[in-house]
């Protein structure tokens, strides 16, 4: 269970470090679009800002284009009322004539530079008006892109931040189950350890006892038993292996750690298989956009089939331990099932050894990538030396395991010595193969920390390396696991079984096994036939069989709780039935009473319709009133003597009767079914308490959690509004400002028409002034 969840943990652990790396990487995008989108916003108002500079220039300039052009018009009109009388006078004399064409070329190149510059100004108008349109037109369309970018983030944003609110829920709500859960296991624990501390006492006693009972068994048996052969052992008839239970259980207890500790390695060996494929098809080319090398296929698709080699070291090791019960003997000689693993070992270590090549070509490969740095390239080097030496590792392992094997094959026995010595030697490896993956996970890790900092590297390729440093974590725990486990139990492995003949050396064989289970089984019969007449006594087999429920009842523990849940879902449902049939039987009575009253109105009509015979009527009811006297007589003469007793606890209602004998076993009946109920009751109630406070509990980290999101949108929105406010202040300094300027440039134009009146009226009386001196003349040159 511990396991399990420790998985589940670590899985969600990696789940939630991707998604806030995604998250990040999310974060980081819609912040430099909102950069963007205000720079825009920025340059927008900057160009509003020249565009409104334009549009008063351009007004301006319309303004005096207008002035212009009426100054234009007076002076052509000026200009033909001068050449109309120039016509006139023209036989009057040259000199004045020659003073109006002088006077009528000025206006002339006066009204042609006006019309000039009144072109140009049109001209200059027409494209500052075509190219603000323009611009216009692009910042509008990149506004709508920059706004439909940022809705499209913000709306994977909203999505991502419920994703990880639904988890981080999700996770909260196993945690306070889990923490249920824990403190139910500790309130068990508690229990187990009482009752550990009972049996320990409950062990004292029978080892002191049986401890008594072999000194004098063996005082017994050397004082009437001398015929032990002491020349030729195996002559001796009293010269039989005995039966080590305890050895069984320490053996059995053993391979249940190992294999657990096998199967962590297997689901490591596994992970580090399958992410070193997806990383060939990934680094140093992409598999989605280039074909890989030849070399590197070759190398994915045997990495492909690790799952053949590995697989069988875990159902191996699992044929192994359920091999190993208390009825069997375990030593190396009877483990016929440790050939298999060997065999499963071998191959393997057969296939490491095929990859091996495969393995330090492909990091040749990445060294000859360009832009493999010479600190990354060193660092490969490290890994295809940190690669031989675990093959090499695994190779000895191969070696020890083959050579623990080979007794339960050839059936010939090991020394005692050299069993010691495999072992040993075995333990060693096993720590040399932990220093070689620790070593090998630490230049990984420093690996990837140069592979990060390469500008051609992608997020897949990160997140496959992440995972691979992963499972390398995981398989160096789960070496150092197993070497740390197999140095503890080394004493265990190499001292002697306890199996064997007494007095002497030679180890057990299979045939002697055979033998000595047989024994044990007659021994065992011979108890129970001895003990069969004692009704106190437990049998051996029902011991035994009681010992397996006792050991299993842990592991049917869920089962339990989901009967129990069952089994309340279906008394709830017959609560509801008996409400159902409750209601149906009050109808039932209802509709009985109108069917009675029915009965009696219709009785009456018709003793009112005979009317000559009122005795058939009175019968009946004569005999319905004796019949409920006599009911109403028995039920007194029942109810006499019976006594109602009440307690704290309920109500017990008993009826003497004429037997009193088993007045009182009945009574203690009642009263213990009824406690037993109430108890059942409450324990009912007491688990539906629970669950519903275990539901409040969690109902009530929800809405916690719900009014801190509601505090931080609380918080986001006042942001928002103040920087609302914040707008609303600068457009009325905007505003304000724009009023201001128009104000300048009304009092700038009123002025400037002003002026310009003024250069009229100076241009008009110089006119008069030139009409009165043409006058003037031409009296001259008449009055001559």
């Amino acid at each position: 269970m511990a396991a399990d969840l420790q998985a589940k943990y670590s899985k969600l652990a990696q789940e939630y470090s991707k998604l806030r790396a995604q998250n990040q990487v999310l974060k980081k995008g819609v912040v430099d679009e909102q950069a963007s989108s205000a720079s825009l916003k920025e340059q927008l108002k900057q160009r509003d800002q020249s565009l409104r500079k334009v549009e008063q220039e351009m007004d301006s300039l319309s303004f005096r284009n207008q002035q212009l052009a009426k100054r234009v018009e007076l002076l052509q009109e000026e200009l033909a009322t001068s050449e109309a009388k120039g016509k006139k006078g023209k036989n009057k004399g040259d000199s004045p004539s020659q003073q109006g064409l002088q006077t009528q070329s000025v206006f002339d190149e006066d009204l042609q530079k006006k019309i000039q510059e009144n072109e140009r100004l049109h001209i200059q108008f027409y494209e500052a008006d075509e190219q603000h349109r323009r611009q216009e037109a692009q910042l509008r369309v990149r506004l709508e892109e920059l706004e439909r970018d940022s809705e499209q983030h913000q709306a994977v944003v909203d999505g991502l931040t419920t994703k990880y609110m639904e988890t981080i829920e999700r996770l909260q709500s196993d945690k306070a189950r889990i923490e249920v859960k824990a403190q139910t296991l500790e309130r068990e624990a508690k229990e187990c350890r009482m009752r550990t501390e009972e049996c320990q006492q409950q062990l004292r006693r029978c080892q002191s006892e049986l401890n008594r009972q072999v000194k004098q068994s063996s005082s017994v048996i050397q004082e009437k038993v001398p015929f032990n052969d002491t020349k030729f052992s195996d002559y001796n008839s009293l010269n039989v292996p005995p039966h080590n239970r305890r050895h069984q259980l320490k053996a059995r207890d053993v391979a249940g750690q190992a294999l657990g500790f096998v199967q962590d390695l297997v689901a490591a060996l596994l992970n580090f298989h399958s992410y070193t494929e997806q990383r060939v098809h990934i680094y140093p080319l992409d598999s989605s956009i280039e074909p890989v090398s030849p070399l590197n296929q070759k190398f994915s698709q045997y990495l492909h089939e690790n799952a053949a080699y590995v697989r069988p070291l875990e159902d191996s090791l699992l044929q192994l331990h359920q091999s190993i019960t208390e009825d069997t003997v375990t030593v190396l000689e009877t483990v016929d099932k440790l050939k298999n693993f060997a065999d499963n070992f071998s191959s393997y270590t057969h296939f490491l050894q095929k990859i091996l090549p495969y393995q330090l070509k492909s990091l040749e490969e990445e060294c000859e990538a360009p832009l493999c740095t010479t600190a990354l390239a060193a660092k490969n080097q490290e890994l295809q030396s940190d690669m031989k030496r675990v093959t090499s590792v695994f190779e000895k392992l191969q070696n020890y395991i083959n050579l623990l094997a080979l007794p339960s094959v050839q059936q010939d026995p090991m020394p005692q010595s050299s069993t010691s010595a495999v072992f040993t030697q075995l333990a060693a490896c096993l720590h040399s193969l932990h220093d070689a993956i620790k070593e090998m996970s630490k230049h990984y890790n420093q690996k990837a920390g140069l592979e990060q900092e390469l500008p051609t590297v992608t997020q897949k390729l990160r997140t496959t390396t992440e995972c691979l440093l992963g499972s390398l974590g995981s398989l160096t725990n789960s070496t150092g696991k197993i070497a740390t486990f197999f140095s503890n139990n080394l004493d265990f492995f190499t001292s002697s079984t306890g199996y064997g003949p007494r007095g002497g050396t030679v180890a057990l064989n299979p045939l002697q096994a055979e033998s000595m289970l047989a024994n044990k089984k007659k021994a065992a019969d011979y108890i129970h036939a001895i003990r069969k007449p004692r009704p106190q006594s437990v049998p051996y087999r029902e011991a035994l069989s009681n010992r397996r429920i006792l050991t299993s009842s842990t592991e049917s523990r869920e089962g339990l709780t989901q009967q129990v849940q069952q089994s309340q879902e279906k008394i709830a449902r017959l609560e509801q039935e008996k409400e159902h049939w409750l209601l149906e039987a009050q109808l039932g009575k209802v509709r009985l009473e109108k069917e009675n009253q029915r009965i009696a109105d219709l009785e009456a009509q018709l003793a009112a319709a005979l009317g000559g015979s009122p005795t058939l009527h009175t019968a009946p009811a004569s005999a319905l009133v004796h019949s409920q006297e006599d009911a109403e007589t028995e039920q007194r003469a029942t109810g006499k003597e019976a006594t109602l007793c009440t307690s704290l606890v309920g109500m017990l209602c008993t009826t003497p009767t004429v037997e009193h004998v088993g007045d009182e076993e009945s009574r203690e009946q009642l009263i213990k079914t009824h406690y037993m109920a109430r108890v059942g009751e409450l324990t009912t109630q007491l688990q539906i308490s629970d669950s519903k406070a275990v539901h409040f509990h969690s109902e009530c980290r929800a809405l916690a959690k719900r009014l801190a999101i509601a505090e931080k949108s609380r918080e986001t929105l006042s942001e928002e509004v103040k920087l609302a406010n914040q707008n609303i202040t600068r457009l009325q300094d905007e505003l304000a400002t724009t009023k201001r300027s128009y104000e300048d440039q009304l009092s700038m134009m009123s002025d400037h028409l002003c002026s310009m009146n003024e250069t009229l009226s100076k241009q008009r009386e110089e006119i008069d002034t030139l009409k009165l001196g043409s006058k003037g003349n031409a009296k001259k040159n008449k009055g001559r």
